[in-house]
């Protein structure tokens, strides 16, 4: 499945972001799961945190960090 390409990401409370699809679906999903060990715990850190942006039908952090597309996608919920 192609997922839809992320046009605009926010951050929200409680490590949440909020996400703008090209479709026009706009989702909350919740970082706060992922934001553990090394390479995602920098993450706690709200000035990485906010560093987010929309990478193709993804969200990036400045660090690298991303989510998978499936997951960002499917395991979001509408807003």
């Amino acid at each position: 499945m192609k997922y839809p390409n992320v046009i605009q990401v926010k951050t929200s409370d409680n490590y949440n972001v909020i996400v703008t699809f090209e479709n026009g679906e706009i989702k909350r999903f919740d970082v706060k799961p992922y934001i553990r060990g090394e390479w995602f715990g920098k993450l706690k850190n709200k000035a990485d945190f906010e560093t987010v942006r929309p990478c193709g039908n993804t969200i990036e952090w400045s660090g690298g960090q991303d989510i998978a597309p499936h997951e960002l996608y499917e395991l979001s919920n509408p807003v």
